[in-house]
């Protein structure tokens, strides 16, 4: 699995698209991919979250992503989750959640 927030959200996204046979899973909280790279992300299950009120890594860059990777047609899954009202720490509400270990643990490489 590969998951981290902000930069590490970030080089979670890299680290996938670097190399998308290593991971069962990407788990991202408020960073920002590179929409270019949409189709290096197949066959890897994601759920991304972001805070929509995020001044740091803002809202736009999550929504780029996830857009990007519905229009190069991701599978096998791709779960995404805005918190309203919330800025950049989305993290402790993301990795407070119970659903999201066990969505996380359920995943297996092919």
């Amino acid at each position: 699995y590969v998951t981290g927030l902000s930069m590490g959200g970030q080089g979670s996204w890299y680290a996938a698209a670097a190399k998308p046979n290593r991971f069962a899973a990407l788990l991202e909280v408020c960073g920002g991919g590179d929409p270019l790279w949409a189709a290096r992300y197949n066959e890897i299950p994601i759920w991304a979250f972001h805070g929509q009120d995020d001044k740091v890594v803002p809202i736009s860059r999550g929504r780029e992503m996830i857009k990007a990777l519905a229009d190069a047609g991701h599978h096998p899954e791709l779960r995404y989750v805005e918190y309203p009202k919330v800025g950049h720490n989305s993290w402790t509400r993301t990795y407070a959640r119970d659903d999201v270990y066990e969505w996380l643990f359920s995943q297996r490489k092919p």
